[in-house]
């Protein structure tokens, strides 16, 4: 039990080498994990390819013993073997520089810390770099780590991303209280976590969540604190504000497209790339949050090219040991001569139905020197009245188009870059088509192209391959008669029609919103004035995708996306709060001098360069 500076102590197992049962007293390096799933607990992370179920905690620690580490497994305030109050994110900058300050002390390390965790295991990380403990020597960041959780993490474009919700519903079940009390436990087991999903927003006591206060309350703060101030530029939430403080260590980023930490990672390698000083390793996968070995997410196959082991590096343990040996022990191992930036490009399969009736949709590892790619092109593509997709502009003065977004009748999420949800949603790629796996879904075997809030935009076929390789920004030019409203938008590789898919196959690739009281400021939401015209610019999150020959690229535009994120009531109301709503008349622009468009980041062919393997 590790005391903290408040007194407040923190269960904490530590694997230390021993040979013939007797202890090794030489001084060595460390590598720790902080986490709120149970230090004792198998962490879904720690699963290589062939293995039927994840390595234990003693297992994994055992491997990094073996090879002359020191192993520390330490559980978050307030969950299992903790004392203290569970404030999610918030108490991990403090509790880990106190952590850090504490090794470092004892007679088993030699001054270096290494860290290491999956999501939340990874926000632990950068909450205490940004406070610059002692010790601590490198990284290896996760698929979190979060830059500014209120532009990705727990807020999107000013949305509220309602996985919090989910998560904190699932994860009170092993509070304190659940543990110690069965009726809590019982109780929050007896809740029906989708029928509360269809009566938002949630308030005090109005919760799946109320049988645990505390839980209930973070989530509720989070989900109300709409505008950017002093809450969202706490430590452990927002890295972005202390890069200069972080110290000038070697980090190691990893996620994957369909993950819900895309943007994270990648403002996590502006920030710290800033001076040039530091090492960094950047890789991103194809999969869904921490699914670094699989080789499909969702409905979409990416074939045997896509898992981290064997294309990549031989194995997680073998990446993590070689990252550690390099920059804890000095061993001049190559590790920093690898290709600064591994990503995978999704595309390029047969379009066919696998085996397992997924869409081989295929794609391979490449490698850059830096992010963005080198010798990005970015194309703009025009929105037209008539559906077109297109890299010119609309020739003419045109009517914009309206549509009718109604609150109570939301369009349906249906994959995208989404952790956490279960299970009430799921992330991955899927063929943008209601069916009854998708929550709220009321017309099963419809594409959501078919509502009549859905704008689809799409391209001719292509004449040859695209590659698009990088951040994604939508400019609209928009209205509305509500005094608040949203704006989503989606990009989408359309399959032709084939024999296994009649009727094509509409891949999602990457989404993001914008609620409109903030397009003037982030830190000062103003309300809409009813018909009055204004620009917004929603960044879904960056991808990497080969849109064959013959496909089209397409975007969508709608006003919501749930229960990704939460659904605007129209009405103006202070976020979390407002019990009524209002149908808003949308309206997006596409003439000549109001131009709506995307922007997308194309690399061409001779510009791609196939990853070599390790």
């Amino acid at each position: 039990m590790v005391r903290m500076r408040d007194g407040i102590c923190l269960a904490t197992d530590i694997y230390r080498p021993a040979v013939d049962g007797k202890l090794v007293e030489t001084p060595l390096p460390v590598i720790m994990e902080r986490t709120p799933y149970g230090k004792s607990e198998r962490s879904r992370s720690e699963i290589e390819p062939g293995m039927t179920q994840p390595m234990t905690r003693g297992e994994t620690a055992s491997h990094f013993v073996r090879a002359g580490y020191v192993v520390i497994y330490q559980d978050c305030r307030g969950r299992y073997g903790s004392e203290g109050e569970f404030t999610k994110y918030l108490s991990e900058g403090p509790d880990g520089f106190d952590t850090c300050a504490w090794i470092v002390e004892q007679a088993w390390c030699d001054g270096q810390i290494g860290t290491m965790g999956l999501s939340y295991a990874a926000h632990t990380q950068a909450a205490l770099a940004s406070l610059n403990p002692p010790g601590l020597a490198c990284m290896v960041m996760d698929s979190g780590g979060f830059s500014s959780a209120y532009r990705t993490g727990i807020r999107q474009g000013g949305a509220f991303e309602l996985k919090q919700l989910t998560w904190a519903y699932n994860n009170a079940k092993e509070s304190p209280e659940a543990q110690n009390d069965p009726l809590v436990r019982k109780a929050l087991e007896a809740e029906d976590i989708k029928a509360w999903f269809t009566v938002m927003p949630w308030s005090e006591g109005r919760s799946p969540v109320r049988w645990v206060p505390e839980y209930e309350a973070y989530v509720l703060e989070q989900w109300r604190q709409g505008a950017f101030g002093d809450f969202w530029k706490k430590s452990g939430i927002y890295a972005e504000g202390a890069y200069d403080r972080f110290p000038q260590v070697p980090v190691a980023l990893m996620s994957s497209w369909y993950d819900a930490y895309v943007r994270t990672t990648f403002d996590n390698y502006e920030g710290l790339s800033r001076g040039g000083q530091r090492p960094l390793s950047l890789i991103m996968g194809a999969g869904l949050h921490g699914n670094r070995n699989s080789t499909f997410a969702g409905d979409v196959e990416f074939g045997p090219r896509a898992p981290l082991a064997g294309n990549v590096t031989p194995s997680w343990l073998a990446f993590r040991q070689r990252w550690f040996d390099r920059w804890l022990k000095g061993i001049e191992n190559g590790a920093n001569e690898e290709p600064g930036v591994r990503l995978f490009l999704m595309g390029g399969g047969t379009g066919r139905k696998t085996d397992t009736g997924r869409l081989d949709h295929g794609g391979r590892w490449i490698e850059a020197s830096r992010w963005p790619l080198p010798a990005t092109n970015q194309q703009a593509f025009y929105l037209h009245r008539d559906g077109k997709l297109s890299s010119t502009r609309q020739a003419r003065d045109i009517a914009p188009l309206s549509y009718d977004f109604d609150p109570s009748d939301p369009v349906p999420t249906i994959g995208g870059a989404l952790t956490s949800g279960q299970p009430v949603f799921e992330g991955g790629g899927f063929d943008q088509r209601e069916a009854p796996q998708f929550f709220g879904c009321r017309n099963p075997g419809l594409p959501l192209s078919a509502r009549r809030d859905v704008l689809s935009f799409e391209t001719e076929p292509l004449p040859a391959d695209v590659a698009v390789i990088g951040p994604i920004s939508v400019e609209l030019w928009v209205s509305s008669d509500a005094l608040d409203t949203d704006f989503t938008a989606k990009l989408i590789d359309v399959y032709p029609p084939s024999e296994d898919y009649p009727t094509g196959y509409a891949m999602i690739l990457t989404d993001g919103i914008f609620r409109c009281r903030y397009r003037k400021s982030w830190e000062k939401p103003e309300p809409l004035v009813p018909g009055e015209a204004f620009s917004i610019t929603i960044e879904p999150f960056a991808t990497a995708n080969l849109f064959a020959k013959g496909h089209r690229i397409r975007l969508d535009i709608s006003s919501s996306n749930f229960p990704k994120f939460d659904v605007n009531p129209n009405t103006g109301e202070p976020e979390g709060m407002g019990r009524t709503r209002k149908v808003a008349r949308n309206t997006v622009f596409c003439d000549a001098e109001r131009a709506s468009r995307v922007i997308l980041p194309c690399v061409p062919a001779e510009h791609i360069t196939p990853l070599k393997r390790t």
